[in-house]
């Protein structure tokens, strides 16, 4: 090869990546605005790609996704979200309460939520069928079932007459919906409930304390971004502690606790995916109804039970849809 051509080589060489960066920049940007952890959520990311992918999206090819997690720090979310808008991205898909702090960011650019709370209440839309606005989403069976996870409990040890519920206060959309839910049922059947507040990994070994110290006999865990980031670490502490726990997804029974009841969030991101997807394409947000994904299962790990002395009774083994052995 000649100097010339050599040379001219070497500069079609480095154009590359130029042409590669102009080529990235130009493809439609997805803000991913999360209140949790990577690890946490990493099997609702796949879910969420995967409803990208049946919009016609895929990243890389013809979307790019950039990704902002507070890792249960939610005073960092406002300066995150104020980052996205700045960039600015063509769509913001966030969690709660990450989406409360986004939509407080923009007006303009479309929102897509995956949420446990209730929406309307939240102030994230005016209705479910129609949102209004620059915000949509899904939702999960999640505060809905609060009581029924306190019954549940109670039907596993029907001798405890004092009960915890674990609450994150800085998340006061989900804590306040969640403690009145569980208070009514608490009333219903004549259980003592205790709130107890956390909202940093530092305040798990205090609860757990004040739980001995109450002699609580089960433990409900209020839904939250920052709990589902310290599954394993709420499942280990409560088989240390001997008290029976339940939480409403299936990774915290996996990880050694007791009992889930909820719905799950894969069917929730995967709908976000999809509704990214067509909002990419031209529709608008307030044109797509709030949708629910509806999937609950009950899950029981007898290991944990049988560690913990607990017999689960019959009734709960045939209700249940997967038996952790």
């Amino acid at each position: 090869m000649r100097r010339r051509e050599f040379i001219a080589g070497l500069g079609g060489a480095a154009a590359w990546p130029v042409v590669a960066q102009a080529q990235q920049s130009a493809l439609p940007v997805i803000g991913f605005l999360n209140a949790g952890s990577p690890e946490a959520y990493a099997p609702y990311v796949t879910s969420f790609r995967r409803g990208l992918r049946e919009a016609g999206y895929v990243e890389g090819e013809n979307v790019a996704i950039e990704s902002r997690w507070a890792l249960g720090q939610y005073d960092r979310l406002p300066e995150m979200a104020a980052e996205l808008v700045r960039r600015p991205v063509t769509v913001i898909v966030a969690n709660t309460p990450a989406s409360q702090f986004a939509k407080a960011a923009t007006k303009a650019i479309p929102i897509v939520f995956a949420t446990a709370s209730d929406p309307v209440q939240a102030g994230l839309v005016q209705s479910l069928s129609r949102p209004g606005g620059n915000v949509t989403g899904a939702t999960t069976l999640t505060l809905e079932l609060g009581p029924k996870r306190l019954e549940l409990l109670h039907e596993l040890v029907p001798m405890a007459t004092t009960v915890a519920l674990l609450i994150n206060p800085t998340n006061p959309v989900l804590a306040e919906s969640e403690l009145r839910s569980v208070e009514a049922a608490a009333r219903t059947l004549g259980v003592q409930l205790h709130v107890l507040h956390a909202s940093t990994e530092h305040d798990f070994d205090t609860v757990f304390g004040t739980m001995v110290q109450l002699r609580a006999g089960g433990l409900v865990i209020g839904p939250d971004p920052f709990f589902n980031t310290q599954q394993e670490r709420l499942a280990g502490l409560s088989l240390r502690h001997a008290v029976p726990a339940i939480y409403q997804y299936r990774e915290f029974v996996a990880a050694g606790g007791i009992m889930s009841y909820g719905g799950g969030l894969t069917d929730a991101y995967r709908i976000v995916g999809i509704y990214t997807g067509r909002i990419l394409k031209g529709e608008k947000p307030a044109d797509l109804p709030v949708q629910q994904a509806m999937k609950v299962e009950l899950i029981l790990n007898l290991k944990t039970a049988t560690v913990q002395g607990i017999t689960v009774p019959l009734t709960l083994l045939g209700r249940a849809d997967e038996v952790i052995e």
